[in-house]
C-alpha cells in the first residue's frame, strides 16, 4: 500500500452481488437489470477498477451479508484527500458500478470462457428400441 493514500476502512465497498444480472433487487442488486452483468468476479472488478486508474484492495476471506457464500468484495478509494476524484468520470459509487458493468462482459477473461460453453451438438439418437428388427 502507499503511504499517501487513506486507511482501506474508509473505502468504499463494491461487493460483486451489486452488479450482477443474476440477482433480484432483494437479493442485493444495486444497478437496473438492463444495466448488470452476469456473475463478476472481484478479480474481473478489480482489473476494471486498474483500468479506470482508480486506487483498489481486493477483500477475499470476506462474505456479502445477506447471502455468505457470496465470497469476496473490493474496496475501492474514489477520492482524494481533498475531495477530488481520481477519476473525474467516475465521482460516485453508482457510477463506478455502472461503468465496471459495461466493462466486465469484455473482460479478456470472459471472452475466453464462453466460447466452449456456446458449441453443443445434441441431435436425435437412435436407439433401436421401438422400430421393428431387421433380421
Amino acid at each position: 500500500m502507499d503511504k499517501d493514500l487513506p486507511s482501506i476502512k474508509k473505502w468504499v465497498v463494491l461487493y460483486p452481488v451489486y452488479i450482477n444480472s443474476k440477482k433480484t433487487v432483494a437479493e442485493g442488486r444495486r444497478i437496473a437489470l438492463e444495466k448488470a452483468c452476469e456473475n463478476p468476479t472481484c478479480a474481473e472488478i478489480g482489473d476494471c477498477c486498474s483500468h479506470f486508474k482508480v486506487p483498489f484492495a481486493i477483500e477475499i476471506d470476506k462474505a456479502y451479508p445477506r447471502d455468505f457464500f457470496q465470497r469476496g468484495r473490493v474496496r475501492v478509494l474514489l477520492k482524494k484527500e481533498d475531495g477530488t476524484p481520481f477519476n473525474p468520470a467516475i465521482a460516485t459509487r453508482k457510477q463506478l458500478m455502472l461503468r465496471v458493468a459495461e466493462l466486465v462482459p469484455r473482460h479478456p477473461g470472459r471472452t475466453k470462457k464462453q466460447e466452449p460453453a456456446s458449441t453443443s451438438t445434441a441431435g436425435p439418437s437412435k436407439s433401436g428400441k421401438h422400430g421393428k428388427k431387421k433380421r
